[in-house]
């Protein structure tokens, strides 16, 4: 029944996004959710073509609309300007190899009070449990991954700095984190964190996988294998790499009061030529999840420009005199004028450090 659920949602978002592809090379106006509604579910359920969406729920078929006209509100926002961050593209069709997902509401989903999870035309569902809900859940996401696990994930209210942490041994702490490809980051007094390049070391792995998968005939169940087996190489790449950044955030933000990074522009850093290696590093993944830990937390969090030349400025007489461009990332140590010698991602983090203190004393912090 889960499975019959997944095909129904994924049809249904495949007809919308069809029937406004249609209308936009027709050159008509995009047709309305509510009209969607009438058309792709309530009508297309009398019709022989469609009849089988009334064996599923109506709930994870409206938020399939709902969620393919958000899709293209955010695409067309993006468009128009109106929409902050990265060019969006327009929504595409759904395949039924990759992971599937059906959302209900809260009328399509019940709690059993013996942990039980029963959903509408489905039944009872038995969780493993992970934690206790902090509130009651306002709608619930059925999962399958793309190799073949279930997951059950819940929207539920958190009040802001509801984070239970132990007290700070010292109130005043703080420290600058500079990011980087040899060493994961680089904390105050030297602390480095090293980086654990999880894919890298899977790589042969997934390597022999991919080649398994390729020598595979299409539409057969070998090729149906080897695609699962090559999913669940990378499967375990992501969650090591999830863990430990859990890991590394939790500690970071029990430890300091006060927490500078670099707004580095991750998007243009996968362009480059150390673009496996940043993707494998996850920075983006990092820094939102320590943004969002650290304000739940009650820290200050702050955002240093991405311009500011931490590396090159001298933490003892302020002066520009550290490597500069591609040819300086090799440099790792170098001497000022003044006669400092610094290593180089720890005077970075110096940098960091006083500019996000500056950024707050004088109210320009951007969080």
């Amino acid at each position: 029944m889960l499975a019959r659920t997944f095909g129904c949602v994924r049809t249904v978002w495949n007809d919308a996004v069809e029937a406004r592809r249609t209308a936009y090379r027709q050159g008509l106006p995009y047709p309305s959710a509510a009209v969607l509604d009438k058309a792709l579910i309530t009508e297309a359920k009398r019709t022989t073509a469609r009849c089988w969406l009334a064996d599923v729920s109506n709930v994870p078929l409206q938020q399939s609309l709902r969620d393919c006209h958000a899709a293209y509100r955010s695409f067309f926002d993006s468009l128009s300007g109106k929409r902050s961050g990265g060019r969006v593209g327009p929504p595409r069709f759904k395949c039924r190899t990759g992971s599937q997902s059906a959302r209900f509401t809260r009328n399509g989903f019940t709690l059993r009070p013996n942990g039980r999870l029963y959903v509408a035309k489905v039944g009872d569902l038995k969780v493993a449990w992970s934690r206790d809900l902090p509130s009651d859940p306002s709608s619930v996401t059925v999962m399958k991954t793309s190799t073949g696990k279930f997951y059950a994930s819940f929207v539920v209210t958190v009040d802001d700095g509801a984070e239970a942490l132990e007290a700070l041994t010292d109130p005043e702490a703080e420290t600058g984190i500079d990011l980087g490809l040899k060493d994961f980051a680089v904390l105050r007094g030297g602390r480095v964190i090293e980086n654990p390049r999880f894919f890298a070391r899977m790589e042969r792995r997934i390597r022999k996988a991919q080649r398994a998968l390729s020598r595979k005939a299409k539409g057969s169940m070998n090729r149906v294998k080897a695609r699962v087996a090559l999913a669940k190489a990378h499967e375990r790449v992501k969650h090591a790499r999830s863990d430990w950044i859990d890991k590394q955030v939790k500690t970071i933000v029990a430890e300091n009061q006060g927490i500078y990074v670099e707004d580095l522009n991750v998007k243009a850093l996968v362009q480059g030529r150390h673009a496996k290696s940043v993707h494998d590093a996850a920075f983006g993944m990092f820094l939102t999840r320590l943004s969002s830990k650290a304000i739940r937390s009650g820290r200050t969090f702050v955002k240093v420009d991405r311009y500011f030349p931490s590396t090159q400025l001298c933490s003892v007489c302020g002066a520009l005199t550290g490597p500069k461009g591609l040819a300086g990332l090799k440099v790792r140590r170098w001497a000022c004028g003044c006669g400092a010698v610094h290593e180089r991602d720890v005077n970075a983090e110096i940098n960091i450090r006083r500019e996000g203190k500056r950024l707050v004393a004088e109210g320009l912090a951007d969080t």
